[in-house]
Formats: C-alpha cells, structure tokens, sequence
C-alpha cells in the first residue's frame, strides 16, 4: 500500500510537472504568433533561425495621423492611449479581415503590407479596401468629435506595390520587416499624401485601376524620391459596389476578386499593354 501510495504521487507530480510545461509551451507559442507570422514563427522554433525572403510583389500601407501631437497636449495620458487603442484596433481588425500582415506601430503611425508571408495575386486590391474602410473610419470619428465640438486628428494614408525582402531582425525582442525601395516609396506615398484621402502610387494604381475609381494627381515631389506620379484612390467602380456608392463590394466585384485569388486570366476588350497585370486583365469581361 505504502508503494502503491508513493508511486501515485510521483506520477501526479510528474504528471504535474508534463502539464506546466506544456502549458508554458503553448504559452510561449502564443506570444511568438502574436509577434510573427505563422509560418515564421514554425520556422524560427524549430531551426532557431528563419530566412529573408525575396517578394516579387506585394504592396506596402502606411498611415499616419495629422494634427496628432497638438491633440495629445489637450488630451490625459489614459485618453490619448485609449483614442488610440480604438484607432489602431479597428486597423487591426480591418487588416486581419483583409489577410494583410502587420508589421508594427511607430508613435501614430501604422504600417501593414499584403502578399506577405504568402505571396498572392490579390494584395493591392485587398490594401485599397482595407484603406476605403480605414480612411472611411478616420473621416467618421472626426465628424463625430466635431458634433463633440471635440477636436480629432486626421489620416495620411499611402500604398505602394513592388518587390520586397522580408525577415526577422533582433535576438531578444524579434521583429518581422521589410526592407527595399518599395517600402520607402511606400513611406512617401502617406507622407506626400492628401488629408483624409488614399494616395497611391503609380504601381499600385496599374494593379487597381479597373475595380477602383482613381484621379491623377500628376507627378508629385517627394522627399529624396524626385517627382513620382501619384493618385488618389476614390473608390470602388460604381459597377463593382453596392448601390454604385463606391464603398462595398458587390457580388460583380467579388466575382473578379475570387478569380484573381485563384490565378485566373481574363481577356480584355481591346489591347493589353506589357504593364497590365492579372487585375489589369479583369477589365470589363464581367
């Protein structure tokens, strides 16, 4: 009895101790999906090591508030963090809906990039409805607040598309970035931008251009980049939106949409010049 007795507790303890490690297993896998995206959170666990990969396409979103640090002198330290809390959560949750990847907060701003860490034909598209919906958000809270006689700061928003390399850098505290003149341009695209609307790039725009209504803004100075061509996203087409407003898509819109996701090809009415893209193609055929 006295041994079966001691057997028994050295088992719950050894039981114990299985269950504690593998709850701080599961733990610590939680805490790394939380910093890095799946496949090179797996990566980094099983090798130690994960590596930079070149993206042939992706596209690249930053925001940043404006007006920000003279709002925040009005506001207490637990009001600024919770304004910006409602802000960057809502960007959260439009980005993971979208299946772009955040890569982090800088102070105000936001920067997320799709067609990372899997490459994918969709990622200006998704960026460009991710962007209708934030800015969207941005222009409301500012009505709001001015209902309020409250004042709210407003939206820089930019997008670029080109190549990329992406990895993770640091030993302690990870990171997943990305690095490459498409980033920087990026960078340019919101700091370059119009207040309250979505500036884009002209490789953005040659991906989008179809489903999305845009505006030239011509070519436009930006810092250490020359003069670039810009434009301005306004919306969705009227025949790819509910109602023809602009705003959400319609079955028409999503039709396309899968068949781009999936790879698929269109043929266009009339010619299709070199740059057109697997979007470009999209056109008029439904």
């Amino acid at each position: 009895l006295t041994f079966v007795i001691y057997f028994q507790y050295i088992w719950n303890i050894n039981s114990q101790t299985e269950n504690e490690t593998e709850n701080e297993r599961r733990k610590a896998d939680e805490l790394l999906l939380n910093i890095l995206p799946e496949n090179v959170a797996y990566e980094l666990r099983e090798s130690g090591k994960t590596t930079p990969i070149l993206f042939n396409s992706a596209s690249v979103m930053f925001t940043d508030f404006v007006g920000f640090t003279k709002i925040a002198e009005q506001l207490s330290p637990q009001e600024l963090i919770d304004e910006l809390d409602k802000c960057f959560s809502y960007f959260d949750s439009v980005c993971d809906r979208y299946k772009l990847e955040k890569l982090k907060t800088i102070g105000d701003s936001f920067m997320v990039a799709g067609g990372i860490p899997v490459p994918n034909n969709k990622h200006a598209i998704d960026c460009c409805l991710a962007a209708i919906e934030i800015q969207s958000f941005m222009n409301q809270m500012k009505e709001i607040k001015a209902m309020q006689e409250h004042p709210y700061w407003e939206l820089r928003l930019g997008i670029n598309t080109g190549n990329l390399v992406a990895g993770v850098v640091g030993e302690k505290k990870f990171a997943y970035d990305v690095w490459g003149d498409t980033v920087n341009t990026a960078s340019r695209m919101e700091s370059s931008g119009v207040i309250g609307k979505i500036n884009i790039s002209a490789a953005t725009y040659e991906q989008v251009k179809y489903l999305f209504a845009c505006s030239h803004r011509g070519r436009v100075k930006a810092k250490n980049k020359g003069e670039i061509d810009m434009y301005l996203l306004e919306g969705i087409k009227p025949k790819y939106s509910v109602g023809g407003a602009g705003r959400v898509p319609n079955d028409r819109f999503r039709e396309v949409y899968e068949k781009i996701a999936r790879g698929g090809r269109f043929v266009p009415k009339g010619p299709v010049s070199p740059r057109q893209s697997i979007t470009a193609v999209a056109a008029d055929t439904l």
